[in-house]
């Protein structure tokens, strides 16, 4: 064989040998680069999942919040609106020159001053729950026997039902049930609750009972259908003059429940209405329902 021959197979060897090397090279490097990117690319796209749906969630429920704070801001300012009409109605009176003598001009500004102390009690009733609600106001949540809690209510609350011709029975229940409360608040909400049914009973028995369940401590009153207080509707486009006719001096009924819900739910508890089971008579009775948590006391067993 020539050598020229020789040379030609070298060449062609070197130049295979090459061309295999590189074939090998692009077949391997692919892969080695899919490989840890396919777990990574995944990985993503469930956190993106993940949080489009804890972003919708949370629209949901500033949503919900921004609706309820909507509502009660409307209420408020319903509330206010009233006595703040009055208010102004005399002051026009007044500024119009219709008063036929002083006399009469100097008591429009006694009652438009006494309307005025009136609309800050208002305001003050209001804030003092808002204040409460954001931890302004700081609660006292202590163990509270509930037998002693009751007692206080019947007696700052019978004798309004004696004079009413109305029966206001409580059961005591047993002595070591505590309820984890602040005792102030509680006993405000529950003399609030009782005076709004008394004020809307003509005839009837109101009924206060407690229980204990699921680890919450149940309080109930019991009262005719027709003393119910709901939450009235807001007519926002009401006229300033219905308003004045209105001369309202306190908060509704209707309100007093929203801020007692509000505390309430600020200690732990829950206001809820329900039907009654107890019959008299063949009374329809609806029943308000305050769960708060039970507060267990360790006994000392003696050693």
């Amino acid at each position: 064989m020539n050598w020229s021959n020789w040379l030609y197979l070298g060449v062609g060897l070197i130049i295979g040998l090459g061309c295999g090397w590189l074939l090998t090279k692009r077949s391997v490097k692919p892969i080695s680069r899919e490989l840890p990117i396919t777990p990574k690319d995944q990985q993503p796209e469930l956190s993106v999942q993940a949080t489009i749906k804890n972003t919708q969630l949370a629209y949901e429920m500033a949503k919900e919040m921004s609706q309820f704070k909507g509502g009660f801001l409307a209420r408020t300012t319903h509330e206010l609106r009233s006595p703040l009409n009055g208010l102004i109605g005399l002051h026009q009176l007044i500024l119009s020159d219709l008063c036929e003598d002083a006399a009469e001009e100097r008591e429009f500004i006694a009652q438009a001053h006494e309307r005025a102390l009136k609309l800050l009690h208002l305001m003050d009733e209001i804030l003092n729950v808002v204040r409460t609600e954001h931890g302004t106001n700081k609660l006292d949540i202590q163990p509270r026997p509930v037998a002693e809690i009751l007692q206080e209510v019947y007696n700052l609350t019978y004798m309004l039902a004696v004079d009413r011709n109305l029966k206001l029975q409580i059961l005591p229940p047993d002595p070591e049930i505590c309820v984890l409360a602040d005792q102030r608040w509680l006993r405000q909400i529950l003399l609030n609750l009782v005076d709004n049914a008394i004020s809307q009973m003509a005839e009837g028995s109101i009924c206060i009972s407690s229980g204990v369940k699921s680890g919450f401590v149940q309080i109930w009153l019991d009262f005719p259908h027709h003393a119910l207080v709901s939450y009235e509707s807001i007519d926002l486009l009401k006229s300033e003059a219905d308003d004045v006719k209105l001369e309202k001096t306190a908060l509704s009924p209707g309100m007093k429940l929203l801020l007692n819900q509000k505390l309430l739910a600020t200690m732990g508890g829950q206001l809820e209405i329900l039907a009654s089971p107890i019959a008299e008579n063949a009374e329809q009775l609806t029943r308000l329902q305050i769960s708060m948590p039970l507060e267990i006391l360790e006994v000392e067993l003696p050693q």
